[in-house]
């Protein structure tokens, strides 16, 4: 179990996770705030609409994989909501 610098990897791992989904908030508000839902370009737009939701699917599978107490009420709280 103990890695050299394995708290620095878990850490990057962490907060990199938490910058992908704030790039991807913001390229979000920026397609509403420019319209580019509005054709011709809303099959675009909805193609990345599912990509978000696979990459939401995505984050929660990986969330709940290592299954214990914290991945029990994260899930409970996520799917209950």
């Amino acid at each position: 179990r103990d890695v050299n610098n394995g708290w620095l990897i878990r850490y990057l791992h962490a907060n990199g996770a938490s910058m992908f989904f704030i790039v991807v908030y913001l390229h979000l508000f920026r397609g509403l705030f420019f319209g580019s839902y509005i054709k011709p370009r809303e099959y675009l737009w909805i193609s990345g609409v599912l990509i978000f939701l696979l990459m939401m699917a995505t984050a929660f599978m990986g969330y709940v994989l290592p299954w214990g107490a914290m991945s029990f009420w994260g899930a409970t709280v996520i799917t209950v909501a």
